[in-house]
């Protein structure tokens, strides 16, 4: 699923960066080289990092 349209970051992409250290959207967007645009997507973004940090 795509979490961010503006970069097509993916989902598995922000769930990868929160395994790795990011807590929150831009650090897991400046792991895949990228930053936040529009800002639409960061409270998805938000939920996809908080399940992957409690299931890690």
């Amino acid at each position: 699923m795509i979490v961010c349209v503006c970069n097509a970051i993916r989902e598995s992409e922000v769930r990868q960066a929160a395994r790795e250290g990011a807590s929150c959207p831009v650090s897991a967007y400046r792991r895949v080289g990228r930053r936040p645009r529009c800002g639409q997507c960061l409270p998805f973004a938000r939920e996809v990092i908080a399940a992957a940090r409690a299931d890690a």
